[in-house]
């Protein structure tokens, strides 16, 4: 765990490298684009530097409270950004040099999230790209622990149908 935010910008230093790659890998699976989930990323954690005086662990992981600063982050940039970018977008996506490792999802997936709604894209980037449990992802969202499982299982059939348009392989 981290120290508390009262030690100041070093244990936030230890936050942000505890947690990058989740909240990136959130991003990632939201946006389809490898630099604009770097761009919200980094305005993630400035914004998170800056309220970290006020971060309060009892209120929930410090995990939880970067995503949800990540998901308005997210909101702000859809909202300056109207009609201008897609989540889903496949223009958008870039190409990653061969020494450059790939944190988000692969081309194929993000293809395959394209056909998601933003809340199933949301749901699954919360399990698989921020690593949370279901209970994680229920309180963060707002929604029942039964309809965070119930989204989770229907994104997962559709994502197997898109990627697996044959069936399930033997």
């Amino acid at each position: 765990m981290t120290d508390g935010p009262g030690q100041g910008n070093r244990s936030f230093a230890r936050v942000y490298d505890d947690h990058l790659v989740q909240v990136f890998r959130f991003l990632s699976y939201r946006t389809s684009s490898r630099d604009l989930a770097e761009d919200l990323t980094q305005v993630t954690f400035e914004k998170a530097l800056r309220a970290w005086p006020r971060y309060d662990p009892r209120k929930g992981a410090v995990l939880t409270w970067l995503l949800a600063i990540a998901r308005n982050v997210l909101i702000d940039h859809l909202r300056a950004d109207r009609g201008d970018v897609r989540l889903d977008d496949e223009r958008a996506q870039t190409i990653t040099t061969p020494d450059e490792p790939r944190l988000g999802p692969s081309s194929e997936l993000a293809s395959a999230l394209s056909v998601l709604s933003d809340r199933e894209r949301e749901i699954l980037g919360l399990r698989f790209g921020a690593d949370l449990q279901g209970p994680e992802i229920a309180a963060l969202t707002g929604l029942t622990l039964a309809n965070v499982q119930q989204i989770l299982s229907r994104s997962l059939r559709k994502l197997r149908s898109q990627l697996e348009p044959d069936g399930p392989r033997t």
